[in-house]
């Protein structure tokens, strides 16, 4: 407190130290408590007329110190203009002394504790959010195939570089883009993203520039796009081969000019954005059939990060599996749970063509199917939508089609014969006489061998 007025000082002192949670610090003139800034106050209440200096200089130089001190300026002049001044010069507050000052003070300190704590807060979950976002924690693989993409990622979070990813749908590309986000110098900025193919044809345009009120009908209020509200962050376009043609030519001068008009507008806008974008598709194949403008493929390519798909990352696997395991039990409250050696084999013997995606939500289906403290091969269930990567693709006879299938379910199955019969509703002895022949075969190759 800087109050040259030794009853007010004391009054005001007394009131504010009835809470315990405060320690006041008096001042008689403004150069003594410049000097003691080193202190780092939260809340500074300043008399206006002070015999050394006046409220709006103590204001800028405690500014300039430090935006983050909040200062209540406290004056027995009524004159609207200079409280309006000092507001504007980033005062908190303008209280008038008079019988009411005192209630108004605590009502104001309060406020300002309340909106410190709810900054400390927002701190601490920006900071919580870049941890769950760090490559190490985020980001969870060990094969050769990933090692690749933590090189190019250690890449990408030194520069703005736009970053282009590709890979197969359910690889974990926004995870991808979310890490490079919030490992870069752009973190504390809006990680904003968006799916192309979300969002129809005819409202991409005003969804990704804004628009001003009026522009058409229906745009009651003025809108800002994503470009804007991504500015000094990052826009994540997902899927951006779904992005019809006639969008990409403005896109194209949008990300060239770092400018946009929203629509109705006529003010250019200028922004600093990050672009990182995604796709499952092969982008130079959507050049080459005319779907995908070259221009704008040159303009996104940047740094390209290709992600493998699940099938390729051999133990990686368990490696997930035992991470979204732990993750879905915490925070289900359930008992800790581990995989059994059956449900492990069980994993690895499986193409998983929905990728990390289709893995999740078999291991929490498994979590919540198990009834001991380990999931079995029983409780991991494979209910993809896809075919066998590569099944049909075999140029193969029938016969040989019918033994691969009834080979898989033998495996699958423990090489039950009974139940794999009901399963394929075919006769046992279909079975036995593709076994029989399968060893008669193996015989045959044997003797011509010796």
């Amino acid at each position: 407190m800087i109050e040259d007025d030794p009853m007010f000082q004391k009054m005001i002192k007394y009131i504010l130290e009835l809470n315990p949670d405060h320690e006041v610090h008096v001042f008689n003139s403004g150069e003594a408590a410049i000097k003691q800034l080193h202190l780092n106050p939260q809340i500074i209440s300043l008399d206006y007329t002070l015999p050394d200096m006046t409220g709006a200089e103590i204001l800028q130089k405690v500014r300039l110190y430090n935006k983050n001190i909040s200062i209540i300026i406290l004056s027995s002049q009524q004159d609207v203009s200079t409280a309006i001044q000092l507001l504007r010069e980033g005062a908190y507050d303008y209280i008038t002394k008079d019988d009411e000052s005192k209630d108004r003070l605590i009502n104001t300190v309060e406020h300002i504790k309340n909106k410190h704590a709810l900054m400390e807060q927002l701190d601490d979950l920006k900071s919580e959010l870049q941890s769950n976002h760090s490559i190490d924690s985020s980001i969870i693989g060990q094969s050769q195939a990933m090692q690749q993409v933590f090189t190019m990622l250690k890449k990408t979070v030194r520069t703005n570089i736009t970053v282009s990813i590709t890979g197969e749908t359910g690889t974990g590309k926004e995870v991808i883009a979310k890490a490079i986000h919030y490992n870069s110098d752009r973190k504390k900025g809006a990680f904003v993203a968006v799916n192309m193919s979300a969002i129809p044809n005819d409202l991409l345009e005003s969804e990704l520039f804004g628009y001003e009120k009026g522009a058409f009908t229906g745009a009651n209020t003025r809108k800002r796009g994503l470009f804007e509200l991504a500015d000094n962050g990052t826009l994540f376009l997902d899927e951006i081969c779904e992005m019809d043609i006639s969008i990409q030519a403005k896109v194209l001068r949008v990300l060239q000019e770092r400018e946009l008009r929203r629509l109705g507008g006529e003010q250019t806008i200028k922004f600093d954005t990050r672009i990182i974008v995604a796709t499952h598709r092969n982008i130079l194949d959507e050049v080459n059939e005319g779907r995908f403008r070259e221009d704008l493929y040159y303009r996104i390519m940047g740094l390209p990060i290709h992600l493998p798909s699940l099938r390729e990352r051999g133990n990686d696997i368990l490696l997930l599996a035992n991470h979204f395991l732990k993750e879905f039990t915490k925070a289900n409250k359930l008992s800790n749970t581990e995989l059994s050696r059956n449900a492990k084999d069980k994993l690895l013997g499986y193409s998983f063509p929905g990728n990390v995606r289709e893995l999740k939500a078999i291991i929490d289906l498994a979590a919540v199917m198990t009834n001991t403290d380990r999931v079995s091969a029983e409780d991991i269930q494979f209910r993809s939508t896809k075919k066998p990567a590569g099944f049909l693709t075999q140029e193969m006879t029938f016969e040989d089609y019918k033994k691969e299938i009834i080979n898989h379910f033998l495996e699958k199955y423990n090489n039950d014969i009974n139940l794999v019969a009901t399963k394929l509703q075919i006769g046992k002895s279909t079975i036995y006489r593709m076994l029989k022949n399968e060893t008669k075969t193996t015989v045959e190759q044997a003797n011509m061998v010796h």
